[in-house]
């Protein structure tokens, strides 16, 4: 009896220790979804964080795009998600214009989405045709002033950053620039490379192929601060004070994802904004890394719905 005793302990003991504990984040591939195309600067900022999170964490990391709605398709899909820290959403300061420029969303940026960190500030640049009259901020700004009405200031869509940022600078120089949206950032770059338009305020890394080669002219930055990429280029602010329109992206998690968890994905968000490579890269692009904790994420996100919200009002824009 004894002895059948300690053999039933022992099977216990060992069916014990056999069981898995609670097994450490992450034990299995995490997705980041893109919620735009493949191959715009939003995808490639995601793929080159997929691949330092996936080693930093010890997993696979993938993305998957899922464009839409102004980014918003991907962001529902990720807000309605499990809160398990495994889907993650590649979002940039477009959703926070979504929330004052859509009548509709099935998800709440700052109630659905929980902030990891914040990955980087991204310049818009105003650009002109090398064959443009206004050859510096100053002659563009005294265009602006006079009232003249064949300014033509193209952008990737209604609300969209190069949108609101050309119409705070009408709007601050009280002017008549006319918008003309396109399905698209690179389908208006071709039309201000032929001077079918004559201005565009796009994200810097969109266009340095077309300043390195001369065939655009940067005339001002979006950013308070000049960008290290171009210092000779003033930001719009010298010349005009109070204009800002600074894009920036990071990643997100369901809310309720336990902040453990959360913890986790930014630490190791932050070693990988630190690393050489993407310091190369980043620099190369004029980006600036940010790589800052949930909570100093958290507590940027309520001043930018705000604020984009604004130029949302004085650009005009909606989307139902």
């Amino acid at each position: 009896m004894r002895i059948k005793a300690l053999m039933f302990c022992s099977a216990l003991i060992a069916a014990t220790l056999s069981l898995p504990a609670g097994a450490a984040f992450p034990d299995r591939p995490i997705t980041i979804v893109a919620p735009f195309s493949a191959g715009g600067s939003t995808d490639a900022t995601a793929r080159l964080l997929a691949e330092g999170l996936g080693k930093e964490l010890g997993q696979s990391v993938v993305i998957e795009n899922r464009p839409g709605a102004g980014g918003n398709i991907g962001a529902g899909i990720v807000a309605q998600a499990k809160p398990d820290g495994y889907t993650m959403l590649m979002a940039t300061s477009t959703h926070a214009t979504n929330a004052s420029l859509y009548k509709d969303l099935n998800y709440d940026l700052l109630k659905d989405l929980a902030p990891v960190s914040q990955t980087a500030f991204i310049p818009n640049v105003l650009v002109v045709n090398k064959d443009y009259k206004a050859k510096t901020l100053n002659d563009l700004v005294e265009l602006v002033k006079s009232g003249a009405k064949d300014i033509n200031y193209g952008s990737a869509g209604n609300g969209s950053s190069q949108h609101l940022s050309g119409a705070q600078f009408n709007h601050m120089l009280g002017g008549n620039m006319v918008h003309v949206p396109y399905k698209g950032g690179a389908p208006a770059n071709q039309d201000l490379l032929a001077g079918r338009i004559q201005v565009i305020f796009s994200p810097l890394v969109e266009i340095l192929p077309y300043l390195d080669s001369g065939r655009l002219v940067a005339l001002g930055v979006t950013t308070p601060q000049r960008s290290a990429k171009l210092p000779d280029v003033p930001a719009i602010g010298e010349v005009l004070p109070g204009y800002e329109a600074v894009l920036w992206n990071g990643l997100f998690v369901p809310a309720g994802t336990p902040p453990e968890i959360v913890k986790t994905l930014s630490e190791a968000v932050k070693r990988v904004l630190d690393s050489p490579k993407v310091k190369e890269i980043f620099d190369s692009q004029g980006t600036i890394a940010v790589g800052n904790t949930p909570e100093e994420f958290a507590e940027l996100l309520p001043g930018e719905v705000k604020k984009w919200g604004e130029l949302v009002k004085i650009s005009g824009a909606k989307i139902d």
